[in-house]
């Protein structure tokens, strides 16, 4: 073999050559359409972008609502991408001029999605920017544009134990009540024991949704923890999810995984509880909370930090010299300034928003920090989650 290959002359390949560059020559400028399955597969799994209308509004309380989205058709949007439950859409508007993107797991059964619907179920932040142009402005009819779903907070077999501890506060049940359908309707298989914190009995967000399920399928178990109760009632528990509470539930010679989401609090709270129960950390899944705040509070942000910094930004060849607040993230202030970056989670865990740090000192806390080894390397960023320290420079890909 050795001697065949150096037997081989390259002047004897130099025809090749020309023949190719005349093929490429003649042949047309034009785009091949490929038609394979898995291209098409691809496509109707992870559009680009979808573009749907909302069918339904449904109140949930003062502060809460759940908007029914189908495919807008006239945008060219025919169907739906498929989903696992525990998944999100990030959903793209333009606030006063502002450039805004904000995830929302998505509540309703992934077996929906195949029938043309996807539901969202959004909670009134107070101050919140997204949340209350939601509320002004979402109403039946209107046009909606939402990325494909997203996001690692689904069950996996391979590596989540067969019984799961849902660990929910507030809004934080959304993901969970579409794992609950799932479960119901086939699409997963495992046994679910449901510990939803809620201020009292009548805060309770899907308290029938979550009675039916229950009373429907055997693998689910809904408890509900009451905190502001002062008695409390049949089949709830009084005061907050404990390591404790977790051990009342929790089966005593198997091994189980812990699923958790709610508010950044909630997180704080219970990896302080979760730790009491010597948990391996693979056991343990923590849906990302959205955007972070208030970062001076963070035991190990540093001190003398100015009040605001300068953040130079270079987005496609156009550069931008801006001012920010350092109780900001990056991705906030350049927002605040219309400058459009690309964005999904907004909590450092997609990537999406990848970025160069060319000069200067970001802070990130703890919680939210998703960077590879690579990207200390090389020094890259998540904007979304990097608060400034100092005057930045950054470079950042090409919005989308």
């Amino acid at each position: 073999m050795a001697s065949n290959f150096k037997s081989l002359k390259a002047k004897e390949f130099l025809p090749m050559l020309s023949d190719r560059q005349a093929r490429f020559n003649a042949a047309k400028a034009e785009l091949v359409e490929i038609s394979d399955n898995a291209t098409a597969l691809a496509k109707a799994l992870h559009p680009k972008r979808q573009y749907l209308k909302i069918e339904k509004v449904t109140e949930r309380g003062e502060d809460c609502r759940s908007f029914t989205l189908v495919p807008d058709t006239e945008k060219g949007t025919t169907s739906l991408a498929y989903f696992g439950a525990g998944k999100y859409l990030t959903v793209f508007e333009t606030i006063e001029g502002m450039p805004i993107t904000r995830a929302y797991s998505i509540s309703s059964s992934p077996k929906d999605s195949l029938e043309g619907k996807y539901v969202l179920t959004i909670k009134l932040v107070e101050g919140g920017l997204m949340s209350k142009f939601i509320f002004d402005t979402w109403k039946e009819g209107r046009s909606v544009e939402v990325s494909a779903p997203a996001g690692n907070f689904e069950y996996q077999e391979l590596r989540d134990a067969k019984k799961v501890i849902c660990l929910a506060g507030g809004s934080g049940i959304t993901p969970f009540v579409s794992m609950a359908n799932a479960i119901k309707d086939g699409d997963e298989d495992f046994e679910m024991v449901l510990l939803y914190g809620s201020r009292n009995y009548d805060n309770i967000l899907f308290k029938d949704e979550l009675a039916a399920l229950e009373k429907e399928c055997d693998k689910i178990k809904v408890v509900h923890v009451l905190s502001d109760e002062k008695k409390a009632k049949k089949g709830t528990e009084k005061g907050f999810i404990t390591a404790e509470l977790i051990k009342k539930y929790a089966p005593e010679n198997e091994e189980y995984s812990v699923f958790i989401c709610g508010p950044q609090q909630m997180y704080d709270f219970l990896d302080g509880e979760l730790e009491k129960l010597g948990k391996e950390k693979k056991y343990i899944r923590h849906e990302m909370f959205g955007e972070f705040h208030n970062p001076a509070s963070e035991s190990d942000y540093p001190a003398g930090v100015p009040e605001e910094v300068k953040i130079t930004v270079t987005i496609q060849d156009e550069t931008y010299t801006v001012t920010g607040k350092t109780g900001d993230s990056v991705m906030q202030t350049l927002e605040k300034n219309k400058i459009a970056v690309p964005a999904r989670c907004r909590s450092g865990e997609c990537g999406f928003c990848h970025s160069h740090l060319l000069s200067g000192k970001v802070y990130v806390p703890e919680a939210l920090e998703y960077r590879r080894l690579a990207d200390y390397k090389f020094g890259c960023i998540h904007p979304c989650c990097s608060f400034p320290l100092t005057d930045l420079v950054i470079n950042v890909p090409v919005a989308k």
